[in-house]
């Protein structure tokens, strides 16, 4: 297993992984509809607009991307920094890619830099990150207007 930083012709196979991790993994926490628009929204050209204001890292194993992951800065700010795109292929799941990424992404400059880490998360997630030290933004445990649950990280 290798990561490295995301690279322009990664676009359709993260892509393709994103879609694929939704449709499988996500979908038994939210109403189709919602799973629908956003794996139309997440398009190579969408990847590639992430990755241009983020550090996007991918996990390969014997050439194939296996999960993503990526860290920027919390609108804008230099003492805040979020992670966003943490996505690994279903068949991979529970086998330690997800830590492996979360460990990548906080040895990032983004992330040392930070006082705070947000983390955008859906409700599948929150397990996970509450495992890689994350806890709940303000104790809410519910999903907002945009179906996500905010999670942070204060270091």
């Amino acid at each position: 297993m290798e990561i490295r930083r995301f690279q322009e012709q990664d676009a359709k196979e993260v892509s393709d992984l994103i879609r694929k991790t939704i449709l499988i993994s996500n979908t038994k926490d939210y109403p189709k509809d919602i799973m629908d628009l956003l794996i139309e929204t997440e398009t190579p050209e969408h990847v590639l607009q992430r990755a241009s204001w983020t550090h996007f890292y991918v996990v390969i194993d014997s050439g194939k991307i296996i999960g993503c992951g990526a860290i920027g800065p919390f609108w804008g700010k230099e003492d805040e920094s979020s992670l966003f795109t943490i996505f690994v292929l279903p068949e991979y799941q529970g086998k330690g890619i997800g830590r492996a990424i979360i460990d990548t992404l906080e040895k990032d400059e983004y992330f040392l830099r930070a006082k705070r880490i947000e983390i955008p998360a859906s409700i599948t997630g929150v397990p996970f990150y509450l495992k890689m030290g994350y806890h709940y933004k303000n104790g809410i445990t519910e999903p907002d207007e945009e179906h996500l649950i905010r999670m942070e990280k204060n270091r």
